[in-house]
């Protein structure tokens, strides 16, 4: 059941993150949740079961799930440290990271190889833990994990304050809370672990129900944060569509007033606004058209009423707001983006 919760958590952050595919440039928080996804609905028993048969019941699909787990939780990480760090040139050479991927997935196999099974198992690690090799395949994956996480969730509580938009000091703290609990939930694998091997089954199970806990804690926490981005990011594009509709249809009779004696410098009236970079362009066009009508003649000023000088005001402040959202989302540091 608890694989069965983790899957569909990270497959509604997939969900979340589709939508916003063709505006990023970035697909690293896509591509670790695509991969997490993946090895938490290979850890289903139907789907084990069913994969692992047409693999001969050698348990392939245990260290296939493990290395998605690992691939996913690498690219999560530089996703994350990418929006915290001041220099994407340094973060995009990430030889190291790779290095380190690489050299765990080889352990991975290699400690895997060692394993002597029987038969296809959904509860790898329970039956087969007490052999060092075992121990050692398990161990290889969430040492790995947990320093990642370690790392990842250091950089979220570093640099959390540094983000102006709200929204972002909500995903990186969320994401930082989730990473502490992937941080306990790899302590107790490994005291699991070293129990299993000890033959103390009575006090591993005892673990078992805060290991489940630490599971579902950690990819909420996870899932929300990085959630959260793409999210605000349509909210706040739909608000704004709204605001610019409704300030292009207030400004248009103010416009109409002002601007009917240059018809040759006017807007086409039918142009089409297919986006919403057409709405807010239209919408600047429209006010410097109408301001530079009261320069050149300033007698229709005394055709504006106190509403028409609202809209105008209104207009004015709503287009002093993209230029300022634009800029990057951090006071000092970093891109602050790993979203859609």
């Amino acid at each position: 059941m608890i694989q069965i919760v983790a899957a569909a958590l990270i497959w509604l952050l997939v969900v979340c993150l589709l939508p916003g595919m063709r505006r990023r440039r970035d697909h690293s928080v896509l591509t670790a949740a695509i991969t997490i996804s993946v090895a938490l609905t290979l850890n289903i028993e139907s789907v084990y079961k069913g994969i692992d048969s047409l693999a001969g019941g050698r348990n392939f699909v245990d260290l296939l799930a493990n290395v998605s787990m690992v691939v996913g939780i690498y690219f999560l990480s530089r996703a994350i440290i990418r929006a915290a760090n001041p220099d994407d040139t340094v973060v995009k050479r990430d030889n190291a990271g790779i290095i380190l991927l690489a050299v765990v997935i080889v352990g991975l196999a290699a400690s895997f190889s060692a394993i002597v099974t029987q038969g296809s198992s959904t509860r790898f690690m329970v039956d087969y833990g007490d052999q060092w090799s075992a121990a050692l395949y398990s161990s290889i994956q969430f040492v790995y994990i947990g320093y990642v996480v370690s790392v990842t969730g250091v950089t979220c509580f570093r640099f959390r304050g540094d983000m102006l938009r709200p929204y972002f000091r909500t995903a990186f703290t969320c994401i930082g809370v989730g990473c502490v609990f992937a941080v306990l939930l790899v302590i107790l694998v490994l005291v699991m672990d070293i129990l299993h091997l000890q033959g103390r089954l009575d006090a591993m199970r005892s673990v078992s129900p805060f290991y489940d806990a630490a599971v579902v804690a950690a990819m909420t926490f996870l899932c929300i944060g990085l959630a959260i981005p793409p999210v605000a990011r349509r909210v706040l594009r739909h608000r704004e569509s709204v605001t610019e509709d409704e300030l292009v249809g207030s400004l248009t009779k103010i416009w109409e007033k002002t601007t009917k004696k240059r018809q040759d410098v006017r807007l086409v009236r039918d142009t089409e606004m297919s986006s919403q970079q057409d709405r807010a362009q239209r919408l600047h066009r429209m006010l410097v058209e109408v301001q530079d009508a009261l320069l050149v003649e300033p007698g229709l000023g005394g055709s504006l009423d106190i509403h028409d000088l609202n809209v105008m005001n209104a207009a004015e402040n709503y287009l002093a707001g993209p230029f300022v959202r634009k800029v990057p989302v951090r006071r000092r540091r970093g891109s602050g983006r790993y979203d859609g």
